[in-house]
């Protein structure tokens, strides 16, 4: 009997969502798969990014709910708040989730492998000292915080070491203007810490739509986020406990903790890529094609390493698209159009499809709708948070392009409507849906009166 001409037929590296994934539909087919994972199993995702800083968004919650109780009837006595202890628990729910992860991969015979892998031929890596081999590999290592090179910027944190301090600061200054960004402050603040948010541009998360950006940063202006628009930090000193931030006009800012949350890189430096012919763009991203292979036949790459739509169930989807392709002999492409996403600012944002500049860049006739109203949870409570919706429609074919919500729900509610704009769903089947009542949902579907074009609404 001749002996196998590799080591496995899979070598995936990075034990993120996407490459645990693709490695355990690989392994159901027959393959003999290796994950090589430098950390923890699990990934930016689970470990770093949406599980833990959602657990830390209902954190933040619960002091909106108790203030908000007092109008429903409920004498609510001031609560404590015990940070370390949320922090213990969370950990104790990753600890559960990495062991989930590696249950799953042992179940399916899939062998994990600890250490930093390096890629030294076509079917061909180190790691640990070893040299292993394989028919295929898979890069799926994720990306990782970017910082600009700032004087002092060995003093500031990342959104990695945001989630595991040990005490809240009294004061934190937040340097960015992403979805990463405003989460944390939305958290922070929540938790009762003074936040100023730094960003370049004039306001923020760039990409959205601007309807939506604009009414966002008004509810975190009125919640007590500071937001220091079209500003640049120059320095960051640290003077005892404090740190003195100087910006480009001569500004200073005293704070008790910086944060940066200016981006991220695809985790690619030093795995030996462009050595063995994968090409890799300016930002350090794997280039793919439709099926998510390189430029070496042998060599793969799925979720943020490839900077294609840098969410998890995207990676997941590639992933199983990966195995399709390779190992099931039917070649299989992820559309990345109409992706829903969310942001879990305060309040959170839902949105799918194209932004109203977007449209009008594509479609150039659109018709607009919009809906802003109180929450009805708020009427009693009195809380002064605003609900934002708007739908964008092709004006020729009647085709909805575009969904975005801020306000209560928002994700959960715009998850449906991507099925709906999936399906190719047009304005007057929208219409002539009946809502749900009384639900903030159903004014998708009651909203009947186009906005005049290029007016913006109020805040």
């Amino acid at each position: 009997m001749s002996l196998p001409q590799y080591d496995y037929d899979l070598i995936t590296i990075g034990g993120g969502s996407g490459g645990v994934r693709a490695s355990r539909l690989a392994a159901q087919t027959g393959a003999k798969v290796a994950v090589i994972e430098e950390s923890r199993v699990g990934g930016t995702c689970v470990l770093r990014g949406c599980v833990p800083k959602k657990l830390l968004v209902y954190a933040g919650h619960f002091g909106d709910d108790f203030e908000d109780a007092a109008g429903y009837g409920w004498d609510v006595p001031k609560p404590g708040f015990d940070w370390p202890k949320l922090i213990a628990a969370k950990d104790k729910e990753l600890d559960r989730l990495n062991s989930v992860y590696l249950r799953i991969l042992e179940e399916n015979k899939v062998e994990v492998i600890d250490g930093r892998a390096v890629i030294t031929g076509e079917h061909s890596i180190e790691v640990a000292g070893k040299s292993l081999s394989a028919k295929n590999i898979l890069v799926a290592v994720g990306g990782w915080p970017s910082t600009p090179d700032v004087p002092g910027i060995e003093h500031v944190i990342s959104s990695n070491e945001a989630l595991d301090l040990k005490q809240l600061p009294k004061r934190i200054v937040i340097v960015g203007a992403g979805y990463i960004a405003v989460e944390f402050a939305g958290i922070f603040d929540s938790l009762g810490v003074d936040v100023t948010l730094v960003l370049r541009a004039d306001t923020i998360l760039r990409g959205f739509d601007d309807d939506i950006r604009m009414c966002l940063a008004a509810e975190m202006t009125k919640r007590g986020i500071t937001l220091k628009t079209e500003s640049v930090i120059r320095s960051i000193e640290q003077q005892g406990d404090q740190y003195s931030l100087r910006l480009a006009g001569g500004e200073i800012i005293e704070t008790d903790l910086v944060m940066y949350a200016t981006g991220r890189t695809p985790n690619t430096a030093g795995l030996g890529l462009e050595e063995v012919g994968v090409e890799v763009n300016k930002k350090g991203a794997i280039v793919v094609d439709a099926y998510s292979g390189s430029a070496v036949d042998s060599i793969w790459a799925v979720g943020d390493v490839t900077d294609r739509a840098n969410l998890t169930p995207v990676a997941i989807a590639e992933g199983v698209a990966f195995v399709e392709t390779v190992f099931k002999d039917n070649p299989s492409a992820v559309d990345h159009s109409n992706i829903p996403t969310a942001v879990f600012s305060s309040p959170p944002i839902g949105t799918v499809g194209l932004t109203e500049q977007q449209a009008r860049e594509q479609y150039g006739d659109i018709d607009v709708y919009v809906s802003r109203f109180k929450p009805m949870k708020y009427t009693l409570s009195g809380r002064d948070e605003q609900t934002f919706m708007k739908l964008i429609v092709d004006a020729d074919s009647d085709v909805v392009i575009g969904c975005h919500m801020m306000g209560l729900d928002a994700p959960e509610i715009i998850q449906g409507l991507g099925i709906a704009l999936k399906c190719g769903a047009t304005k007057a089947q929208f219409d002539a849906t009946i809502g749900i009542h009384p639900s903030a949902a159903e004014e998708f579907v009651t909203m009947r009166e186009k906005r005049p074009d290029h007016q913006v609404p109020s805040i």
